[in-house]
């Protein structure tokens, strides 16, 4: 069964369209109803995993972009390093050409006093430098060690990341599958008949969400802006890491609606709840940006009259819906850009 079709039941379930009915012959079968918190739970479970392979994501490619400036300035500091090594092996050699001590001697008793004065101040000339590219070379040796330690630390770092993003979206698929495990032990003309009714709850909610879109034409500035971009995906499919044109996760939604505006925001509902000026609840305005879970793990955009736009989870679409808890998820705060 598609990812589609789970979710599909899934609306249908929420809405009680459906009475209980028997999964199985077994005397002990789950009703539907069961069925649905099982469902439910699954849903929002795999939803809030793909965000956190979102959050973990967005981390990861900070850290390789910070790990790359940080070897490169390595690779600069190991040719300062050479360099500065070789003008010491180019001071000794001079040093050794010039005799030391024992030409010093020669020319002090040398007939020719100038010839004494030139070489000496030669000579003192070759030791300032020696201690000049001595100390140089310490310091540069020094800050090559701590930058290659920190390109360890920031390389475990990566490492790090990388594993968590990997886990959370094998987390996150493995939710759906579990869901359709579920679903699977319905009969087939349950199925589509869960199916069919959960379109029809689909449709009548881009129906009412089209009809709230209007609301949104007196607002300005970027916040306006980047929440006409939402309304105007209205009906477009959700699908986990998307990110447009035609198919969105609900950070991917708000952060190609803010940058139409002009605002940079990542691709995580959790780094987009750290980011602009905080609100409080009763100072929402349209465009401002609100967020649920926590951890924070579903964001959409204010629309006013206690409703938002947003892309909810699998199987549905980008719609207008109540800006209150979102199921299993509490609100837990706003972010104005």
């Amino acid at each position: 069964m598609s990812r589609a079709g789970v979710m599909a039941v899934a609306v249908a379930l929420a809405a009680g369209l459906l009475p209980a009915l028997a999964l199985t012959p077994a005397q002990a079968a789950p009703t539907l109803a069961e069925v649905q918190r099982q469902v439910r739970t699954l849903e929002e479970e795999a939803t809030s995993a793909a965000e956190g392979a979102q959050e973990a994501k967005v981390a990861l490619a900070s850290l390789q972009k910070q790990l790359s400036g940080i070897q490169a300035a390595a690779a600069v500091q190991g040719k300062t390093v050479d360099a500065l090594s070789r003008s010491l092996g180019v001071i000794a050699i001079e040093q050794y050409k010039s005799g030391g001590l024992g030409q010093n001697l020669e020319l002090l008793f040398s007939s020719d006093p100038a010839l004494y004065l030139s070489a000496a101040g030669s000579l003192e000339s070759i030791t300032r430098s020696k201690s000049t590219q001595l100390r140089k070379y310490e310091a540069a040796k020094q800050r090559l060690t701590a930058t290659s330690l920190t390109v360890n630390d920031k390389l475990a770092l990566v490492t790090a990341a990388k594993k968590k993003f990997e886990a959370q979206s094998a987390k996150a698929a493995a939710k759906l599958k579990q869901a359709e495990s579920i679903l699977a032990k319905l009969k087939k003309e349950d199925r589509e008949r869960l199916a069919r009714l959960a379109q029809q709850e689909e449709d009548a909610d881009q129906k009412r969400s089209l009809a709230a879109a209007k609301s949104a034409s007196g607002v300005s500035g970027r916040a306006g802006v980047a929440l006409k971009y939402a309304l105007k995906q209205i009906g477009d499919r959700y699908v986990f890491g998307a990110a447009g044109m035609q198919y969105w996760d609900c950070s991917g939604l708000t952060m190609r609606a803010f940058q139409a505006a002009g605002v940079s925001l990542p691709h995580s509902s959790a780094a987009q709840s750290r980011m602009g000026k905080s609100v409080s609840r009763s100072q929402l305005k349209p465009g401002d940006l609100v967020f649920f879970g926590r951890p924070v793990s579903h964001v959409g955009i204010y629309l006013g009259g206690g409703r938002m736009v947003h892309a909810p989870r699998s199987g549905s679409r980008v719609k207008v819906a109540s800006a209150s808890n979102l199921g299993n998820k509490p609100y837990v705060g706003a972010r104005r850009f």
